[in-house]
């Protein structure tokens, strides 16, 4: 396999702010590169600042906590009142807000911590299967291209963490539409995003806001690939019905990371391992929503549509250097049972403890797995 060394991460800023804007009169702007500190990221962050899950918050290794404005324990205020503004977003045309916002949907919803996407993102790049990597550039590279060079749709981007992995991973020009309903995310997927592809080439980024689950062929058309991390087990089975007939339709390849296996591996193992677990993947599952079943759910409605898939383990693997991204899982994770399984509440208290306590003390290892898929669908047309 081809090793390329991927540049460290862009900034995300800690405030939006007039020179943060990434707006631009055509919606598209270049891709931001490493410009401020060490780590890319603000001081508060970097000095361990991060939001913690609220109890039954789905803290499990894929998207984090959801933050809300109430006061309280475990909770954010992502717009506190000394904010001056929200921030700005890149122009985003009325269609692609037409077809990919859900009717009814409240749109003043509870954000994603950008705080925990953070803390979660170096485990994540560390996770993901590059073993994929290589037969994915050998469709792009027999694909035909768009004078701009590759386009990528990225689905429920967060605050861009796919891209500021992948960008930097893969050869020549590439154009980055960045899809998620939050403009906050947006705005620091934006400002995020690397300016360089792995040969040099520019890269540049537009925003779509809008709801993830709804994209259509027209929403993607275009596209020479789509990306998405760590969402497809928070889709129904539907949503992902319509994600691989939206693929199918325009013929481009997916690659799909991160999604949670149902299985969780702690060392030494605990007596109500099993049970937390078991409570767990029941709390995910309680919506409707697939959980611990996307993979295998997502890998058939590709497959329905003709596509090849090919599936590749990719699990967090959390030892003392991780250890407040493990307590932060630990406590999403133990509270998601307890909300699913109350009679749990006593017992999962005090295992929480112990656990919070070895994992302070560098005792404790976790593993949470995960599976990565890239969906290799036939061309538009037949011609690749």
């Amino acid at each position: 396999m081809r090793k390329t060394t991927a540049p460290a991460a862009g900034p995300v800023p800690a405030q939006p702010g007039p020179q943060d804007d990434p707006g631009s009169g055509d919606g598209v702007i270049p891709g931001a590169g490493p410009a401020r500190g060490a780590t890319g990221w603000p001081a508060a962050w970097a000095a361990g600042r991060s939001g913690e899950p609220p109890a039954g918050g789905r803290a499990d290794g894929r998207a984090g906590p959801r933050a809300d404005r109430r006061d309280g324990a475990g909770t954010l205020r992502l717009r506190e009142p000394r904010e001056p503004r929200e921030p700005r977003e890149p122009r985003e045309s009325q269609e692609s807000r037409e077809t990919l916002e859900r009717p009814g949907h409240p749109q003043d919803t509870p954000r994603f911590a950008p705080e925990w996407l953070r803390l979660r993102e170096p485990a994540d790049a560390a996770a993901r299967a590059h073993e994929l990597l290589d037969p994915l550039r050998i469709r792009l590279a027999n694909q035909r291209r768009r004078a701009a060079g590759l386009v990528v749709h990225d689905v429920g981007c967060g605050t861009g963490s796919m891209g500021r992995w992948l960008a930097p991973l893969l050869d020549g020009p590439q154009h980055w539409v960045l899809h998620d309903r939050d403009p906050y995310l947006l705005h620091f997927a934006a400002a995020g995003t690397p300016r360089s592809a792995a040969d040099g080439s520019r890269v540049t980024v537009e925003t779509r806001r809008g709801d993830l689950a709804r994209l259509t062929p027209d929403a993607l058309a275009g596209a020479g690939l789509v990306t998405a991390s760590a969402l497809l087990d928070v889709l129904t089975t539907e949503e992902v019905g319509a994600l691989a007939a939206a693929c199918a339709a325009v013929g481009c390849p997916a690659l799909l990371t991160l999604s949670v296996a149902g299985h969780v591996e702690l060392t030494p193992a605990g007596p109500l391992d099993a049970e937390i677990t078991e409570a767990f993947n029941d709390h995910q599952r309680r919506t409707g929503l697939l959980g611990p079943d996307a993979a295998g759910v997502a890998a058939d409605a590709f497959a329905a549509h003709g596509a090849a898939v090919r599936t590749h383990p990719s699990h967090w693997r959390l030892g003392p250097g991780e250890a407040a991204l493990t307590a932060q899982w630990l406590r999403g994770w133990v509270g998601a049972a307890v909300e699913q399984r109350p009679e749990l509440g006593e017992r999962a208290g005090r295992y929480l403890d112990e656990r919070l306590a070895a994992c302070a003390a560098g005792a404790l290892r976790v593993t949470v797995h995960h599976t990565d898929l890239l969906v290799l669908c036939r061309p538009a047309g037949g011609v690749a």
